[in-house]
């Protein structure tokens, strides 16, 4: 480690140690990447991302009170209340004659649970997939969910849920006798390739569990956007940072202070994923329009050559918009992005900036390309170095 690192490192400590965090010197440090070591960059984060107060005499209580907010919410939204012990405070519910699993009443607690399983189901499957070129989402957690997982208790999981959902089929024929057969197939059908994810053992869970849990309580506190196909990209490396946090004090409350800075991103990024506000200027359609706008003041070259190319914005910029190029660069280049993006005050226009500095540094290639070529650059981005691009971005932020 040089000496000009472990300064840096010195500086983020004092920085960190005030009583009262001086946010705008915080910023300006984090903006040119935090540092991993001695858990950092976590600490960091939930600070950025709104979710730890600057008074830090208050963070212990603070946190105390977050965290057994999210046991309720897990408690509510997760735990059956007709199988939950009644030492919890839940007691058993009959299925009466007014509630039951055909009733088509809107509130119907039946109803309410299998439109629950339907987000679920895309939930599960979209977890399952979190950085597949990494095996860090398929390894179990440290820190398991012991209200969830307790063989004692006949909590039903998630996992449970899911299971349940997958019916083996079976095939009624009727002879020429007129006898009926009913016949089960050799093998059941999978409904998820046996070498994508590894099923363990009672007791534990893997992390892709964990991201799912958060999501889906998610959905359930957001009614109004529920879950949409994506946001498990943005909640990957919150948790991700959260969950290797070398201080394991605050490592093992990676799930709950997850959410909560996931909860607090997606307050700033939810219209994004809300289809009906697509075309107002809070949506994304203006969002990926900005993108070429300002490429326009920049370059207008280059934004020209893109025009007569009937290369439209959506066709790329809507991924890079709304999964905050999660899915752009490998992990640790997206938690680095992500340092800067998050310490920019007006974070999600420095968002546009960074993806209008992707096009201008391949433009002799984009200027060069036809449209097939072009659009293959632009949907398998060729520049690895993010320093280089958050430089650019930073560039054209000053107006460079």
């Amino acid at each position: 480690m040089s000496s000009s690192y472990r300064s840096r490192i010195q500086e983020f400590k004092v920085a960190l140690s005030q009583p009262q965090i001086n946010l705008k010197n915080l910023r300006e440090l984090c903006f040119s990447g935090i540092p991993f070591e001695g858990g950092l960059r976590a600490l960091c984060w939930k600070i950025l991302l709104n979710y730890l107060p600057t008074e830090q005499t208050i963070w212990d209580s603070f946190l105390k009170k977050q965290r057994e907010i999210y046991t309720q919410f897990l408690r509510e939204m997760i735990i059956q209340p007709g199988i939950a012990k009644a030492n919890l405070g839940f007691s058993r519910e009959d299925v009466t004659l007014e509630d039951h699993p055909l009733n088509p009443n809107p509130d119907s607690q039946w109803n309410t649970y299998f439109k629950d399983n339907e987000i679920l189901l895309q939930i599960d499957k979209d977890v399952r997939r979190l950085y597949p070129d990494m095996a860090f989402f398929q390894r179990p957690t440290e820190y398991p969910c012991l209200l969830i997982l307790d063989p004692q208790n006949e909590y039903e999981t998630l996992r449970r849920r899911v299971e349940q959902t997958s019916l083996k089929a079976q095939t009624v024929a009727r002879n020429r006798s007129g006898v009926t057969n009913v016949s089960s197939p050799g093998k059941a059908v999978c409904t998820y390739p046996s070498n994508e994810y590894e099923v363990l053992p009672s007791g534990s869970e893997a992390h892709w569990e964990v991201v799912e849990r958060i999501l889906f309580i998610y959905a359930k506190l957001n009614p109004g956007i529920a879950y949409v196909q994506g946001m498990n990209e943005v909640v990957g490396p919150i948790y991700y940072t959260f969950a290797t946090d070398p201080n394991t004090e605050w490592k093992e409350h990676a799930e709950a202070d997850t959410f909560f800075c996931f909860t607090s991103l997606m307050s700033e990024n939810r219209d994004n994923f809300i289809k009906s506000l697509d075309d107002s200027q809070c949506g994304i359609t203006y969002k990926m329009e900005s993108v070429y706008s300002t490429l326009k003041q920049k370059d207008a070259e280059l934004y020209l050559k893109l025009q007569e190319q009937n290369i439209k914005p959506q066709y790329f910029t809507f991924r890079w918009l709304t999964l905050l190029l999660s899915q752009e660069f490998l992990l640790p280049d997206v938690i680095r992005i992500w340092d800067s993006l998050f310490s920019d005050q007006e974070r999600f226009d420095f968002l546009i900036l960074v993806c209008c500095a992707m096009l201008v540094l391949i433009r002799d290639q984009l200027l060069a390309g036809d449209f097939t070529v072009n659009m293959r650059l632009l949907q398998d981005y060729p520049i690895c170095d993010v320093h280089t691009i958050l430089k650019k971005a930073k560039d054209l932020q000053d107006g460079a």
